[in-house]
């Protein structure tokens, strides 16, 4: 049972400990105040932790060492070309806060220790802007969280923000659960929301998205909306709440951590590391690079085209007629599929122009790429009954999907499940990040981040989300502290 309201004051409440949050806490402690950080799970990292970990930026020392012309206006007006449809719905006055800003952010991390090797190409961008962390993204948390720990930042971990303080319309604290019982947390200047998506709140996805994403689980399985129903509950509202990337079908993570993910990102570490990879010619850099690509990537809808037939684990061949992958895999019982095709798909998808998935920066991942890397996921049998046996399903069932007798040998690629990547509804700001009301009004004191303050950003392609995520945080935890009541 909670105890009675504890007390605890700081300059700046920051609400969220990914990347996001981490960033406007430093950026609040380096403006010379004290900071409370906020977090719900028992450790740092949010979504971020869970990224590829790339960040496009403009105007970078790694593009200049390319001979890479590029600038923030470039940059500005080459997002645009991600929207498609939905460009009347785009925020260009935060688009324009993030490409000018993020040149600044990506120096500041890189400041901190964190190590990028790039650019990388993606298109439509006009150059290549993408920059990909070293060793992985967990270099952001581990460099983030020890700038925070010697600004002397109050990090409260196990704490959950539930509800928004106002007094006389502003924002004065947040009100925790935590394991002592509920605590206001007073900000004697601002509050930063830097809480994430809600891409794992089955109630948010079913009201703000379809009732067929509810079900379907996250990446991120704490990403749940805190922070955007305390906005709501005092007047806010979520803008492109109904922007969903998923359900989109990942490979089942190894049981064992990779090789990659176990290089510790110290500074010296990394910066070898990229040295390295500058270094080396291009066919080396690509299997090292695609080591840490193939568990976020997505099968491609060519392979079904040409003979591959998705299956569930009971075996039966899921049908594709108006339906996505996605959404084929998410309506099964347990949410698990395979691919399955024979030895004349697997002889094709070795080489262009048949590639397995897209792999951004690297150009495309082949089944050599995942043989290597994923062996974990590649099964083969010289028949279809031999690869039953293997998969644990019946074979009958097995046969009548693949609906031919294959010659050679048999494969079959998982296994994948389906999954909301992130959710884009963000809470309504000003060019300031300040939280405003249905009626336009800001709500004095308090400022949101990250994927809780994208206030109707399109954030498409690789590398914006985690632009946004630390450009909007340091921006707006820099505001939280300059706020004077």
């Amino acid at each position: 049972m909670a105890g009675a309201p504890g007390e605890a004051a700081a300059d700046v409440v920051v609400v969220g400990g990914g990347g996001s949050g981490l960033a406007a806490a430093i950026s609040a402690a380096e403006c010379g105040r004290s900071v409370i950080l906020l977090e719900k799970n028992p450790h740092l990292g949010g979504s971020t932790r869970w990224s590829v970990g790339s960040i496009t930026a403009s105007g970078t020392p790694h593009q200049r060492r390319h001979g890479i012309t590029d600038t923030p206006q470039a940059h500005f007006e080459d997002m645009g070309k991600f929207a498609g449809p939905l460009a009347n719905r785009d925020n260009l006055s935060l688009r324009r806060l993030l490409t000018e800003n993020v040149p600044q952010t990506f120096a500041w991390l890189r400041a901190m220790g964190v190590e990028f090797f790039g650019p990388m190409e993606e298109p439509p961008h006009r150059v290549p802007r993408m920059h990909n962390v070293l060793p992985n993204s967990q270099a952001y948390i581990f460099h983030l969280s020890r700038r925070a720990r010697r600004l002397g930042i109050d990090i409260r971990l196990n704490t959950q923000a539930t509800r928004i303080v106002l007094e006389g319309g502003r924002a004065t604290a947040i009100e925790a659960v935590t394991e002592a019982g509920t605590t206001r947390f007073a900000a004697r200047n601002g509050i930063v929301l830097a809480g994430g998506d809600y891409s794992n709140n089955s109630s948010m996805k079913a009201e703000l998205a379809s009732a067929a994403l509810a079900k379907v689980p996250a990446v991120n399985p704490t990403a749940t909306g805190d922070c955007q129903r305390m906005v709501e509950a005092i007047g806010g509202e979520i803008l492109n709440g109904d922007l969903v990337l998923g359900p989109v079908l990942r490979f089942a993570p190894p049981k064992r951590r990779m090789l990659h993910q176990q290089i510790p990102p110290v500074t010296a570490l990394t910066r070898l590391m990229r040295l390295g990879l500058e270094a080396m010619p291009p066919a080396l850099v690509r299997p090292f690079v695609m080591g840490f690509m193939t568990t976020v990537l997505a099968p491609e809808m060519s392979l079904y085209r040409n003979g591959a037939v998705l299956v569930g684990r009971d075996g039966h061949k899921l049908a594709l007629d108006g339906v996505t992958p996605g959404q084929a895999v998410a309506a099964t019982v347990d949410n698990t599929a395979f691919i399955l095709f024979d030895d004349r798909v697997a002889k094709a998808y070795t080489a262009w122009p048949n590639f397995l998935s897209t792999a951004p920066g690297v150009a495309y991942a082949y089944l050599p790429d995942y043989q290597r890397t994923r062996p974990d996921l590649c099964h083969q049998a010289d028949d279809v009954s031999g690869l039953a046996h293997k998969l644990g399903m019946p074979a009958d069932a097995l046969a009548a999907a693949v609906n031919t007798t294959p010659t050679g040998p048999v494969h079959a690629l998982g296994p994948l499940h389906a999954f909301v990547v992130l959710t884009d509804g963000g809470v309504r700001v000003s060019d300031r990040l300040e939280v405003l009301t249905r009626a336009g009004e800001p709500v004095p004191g308090l400022f949101a981040a990250g994927s809780t303050g994208q206030g109707g950003l399109l954030l498409e392609g690789h590398g914006h989300h985690l632009g946004w995520a630390f450009t909007s945080g340091r921006i707006a935890g820099r505001n939280a502290a300059q706020y004077s009541p």
